[in-house]
């Protein structure tokens, strides 16, 4: 494969921004502000109309950690009021001392932290390397033993996509770490010379370099956006994803012939495969501005003060936001996920977003019995479906967590979300965004969302569907602080009776290059993108208003 296909390829990084072009474009209506958001202006109005009042509601964010002190949060977060800050005592007896407004489940000792971790098919194919590799295995006979038959056909699937195809071409690891050394020089040397923290590709194009070392960064920079056209993104968000992305790839590669480093066990101190062990982590809840930074905007996109007349607004109007630190960079670990939920459930929490997923789940089933326990206490889940551009319907295709439990049930509380744009940005269907006529429930704006970010009260566009999970989780929040009787289940109906069916055909998520087209209404079980005016007019009548 050429260079230049292979760093399209990866440079095009789903969770980084696109330049901004429509800040807010999200919350606006498509008759009266051409954007195909979810019409929130209306849904308030009618509210109003009405003469209804809210209730304060607790959103629960899974994911990376948070800002604490960035303005348009502050105001928002949840506070435990039945702990007492600072004083090294479990307070409200719940397992986590000095829990003030949420819980680090990836905490250790003396305040260090796990950021950085592995990837869950890599743990999964080296923890049971040496139990089925080069071993003669009967499947039919093992078909008997179900748990065993389970654990062995995920380490074959992990077998495969860490070692990959026999006979695949090994990645040249050492031409990569070359090209992420000349990116990040390039990038050092234009910010100096341009004097600049970022750029965007057409602003490098219309820059005359002095020099020739200048002349030669700008154009091996103008090189790599082009050939990934991303000429309007910001160089520090480009930077950052290419960082990432290639990164990963080189630690994947490395996967191949070595196990991943424990990064959990050696800070958390806690053995994941033990349960009854819940009292583990700590109560950082930002670490790093730059670990922080999707928990932050996700955050933000739910709750963002709507009263302070700074920056943006958030979904619901009354909630607070209680921060659940679980999310490295690397793929999440079952029992993190599975008590982050049961926290959130057991303190207070009505909403939980989830905007996380991995290819891989070895103890789906705590994961399972957290959902059933929230469930059963009152909880909505949301959750983002994830950003591979693939249909989750194919029995190739996996997307943990989701609503399917082990036990043959299928969650109600739980809502699966794809990520839309709109004509003017990146298409109704984003690109990246997967999808499923069963598997997917709705679709929700998730290309260019404008939104909170760590480090000095600051705003960027972020993309995924991280980004349409807490729009959802937003209106959810928003139908259950004016109506707070309506259970999880008939919240999730109200949502998806209402969304706005597009009949329009649109490029299929992941396209291949052909074009395939598809009518956007076979991408999801609802067919549509959720309207929150529509919504809250059916929670209305839910709850007996005329």
């Amino acid at each position: 494969m050429k260079i230049t296909i292979l760093l399209a390829a990866v440079l095009i990084f789903a969770n980084n921004a696109t330049a901004q072009k429509a800040p807010g474009w999200h919350l606006k209506d498509k008759k009266k502000g051409g954007y195909q958001g979810i019409n929130l202006d209306s849904a308030y109005a009618f509210l109003q109309s009405k003469k209804l009042k809210s209730t304060p509601i607790v959103v629960a964010v899974i994911d990376s950690g948070i800002d604490t002190l960035h303005e348009d949060l502050k105001a928002v977060r949840w506070t435990n009021t039945k702990e007492k800050n600072g004083n090294g005592i479990d307070d409200d007896k719940n397992g986590y001392i000095d829990d003030m407004h949420g819980w680090n489940f990836l905490g250790g000792a003396n305040d260090k932290n796990v950021t950085k971790d592995s990837y869950e098919g890599s743990r999964v194919y080296h923890n049971f390397k040496s139990k089925y590799d080069g071993k003669e295995i009967n499947e039919n006979d093992l078909k008997k033993y179900k748990d065993e038959y389970n654990e062995y056909m995920m380490w074959k699937r992990a077998k495969s996509f860490v070692v990959g195809a026999e006979g695949e071409e090994p990645m040249d690891t050492l031409m990569w770490r070359k090209i992420l050394v000349s990116l990040n020089n390039y990038d050092a040397l234009l910010k100096k010379a341009m004097n600049k923290e970022s750029y965007t590709g057409n602003e490098l194009e219309a820059y005359t370099p002095s020099t020739e070392e200048e002349k030669k960064a700008k154009n091996g920079m103008l090189g790599f956006m082009k050939q990934t056209k991303m000429m309007e993104t910001p160089s520090s968000e480009f930077v950052e994803g290419a960082n990432a992305e290639i990164n990963g790839m080189i630690a994947k590669e490395k996967a191949k012939t070595e196990a991943p480093e424990d990064y959990r066990t050696n800070i958390v101190g806690d053995d994941e495969l033990i349960w009854e062990n819940k009292s583990y982590g700590n109560n950082n809840l930002m670490v790093e501005l730059t670990n922080a930074t999707h928990g932050t905007h996700v955050s933000g996109i739910i709750a963002a003060d709507r009263k302070n007349n700074k920056g943006v607004m958030g979904v619901a109007d009354n909630v607070k936001i209680m921060t659940l630190r679980a999310v490295p960079d690397g793929d999440e670990h079952d029992k993190d996920i599975a008590y982050a939920i049961r926290y959130a459930t057991d303190n207070g929490a009505k909403i939980i977003n989830m905007s996380f997923g991995k290819s891989f789940s070895p103890q789906k089933k705590w994961v399972d019995d957290a959902v059933e326990y929230a469930q059963k206490k009152g909880v909505l889940l949301i959750h983002a479906a994830g950003n591979d551009g693939k249909n989750l319907d194919l029995p190739e295709s996996f997307n943990f967590p989701n609503a399917r439990l082990l036990n043959g049930k299928t969650a109600t509380n739980w809502i699966e979300v794809g990520a839309s744009g709109d004509g003017k940005l990146g298409g109704l269907a984003a690109d990246f965004s997967n999808y499923g006529k069963k598997n997917v429930d709705v679709f929700a704006p998730g290309v260019a969302i404008y939104a909170t970010v760590p480090g000095g009260n600051t705003y960027r566009d972020l993309q995924g569907t991280s980004m349409a999970s807490p729009v959802t989780a937003g209106l959810a929040a928003l139908i259950k602080s004016y109506f707070p009787k309506l259970t999880p289940e008939q919240i999730k109906s109200c949502i998806e009776s209402s969304v706005t069916v597009i009949k329009d055909k649109v490029i299929i998520p992941g396209d291949d290059g052909t074009g395939k087209r598809v009518a956007f209404n076979t991408l999801s079980r609802t067919g549509g993108i959720i309207n929150a005016t529509a919504a809250v007019k059916a929670a209305y009548k839910m709850s007996g208003g005329k």
